[in-house]
């Protein structure tokens, strides 16, 4: 095996960003709950801003399997 090319890299920066999206999302999502508590009107917008967040991480996810797929072949 030798030095990672530029789409290895380009795909591990791109791992890196859903890395941090995703732990920083849980984070402020705990923090927002433990803010204004789970029953207050606000905490659904707290809520489905996670679920955005969660979900683009989970698209990302899914598109740098295929394209490392992709290049194995």
């Amino acid at each position: 095996m030798g030095a990672p090319n530029q789409k290895d890299q380009g795909l591990a920066r791109e791992a890196r960003g859903v890395a941090v999206v995703i732990a920083a999302t849980g984070l402020l999502w705990l923090g927002a709950q433990w803010l204004v508590g789970p029953g207050d009107r606000y905490a659904v917008l707290f809520d489905l801003a996670a679920l955005a967040a969660f979900f683009w991480a989970l698209v990302v996810t899914w598109r740098i399997w295929r394209r490392q797929k992709r290049q194995g072949e």
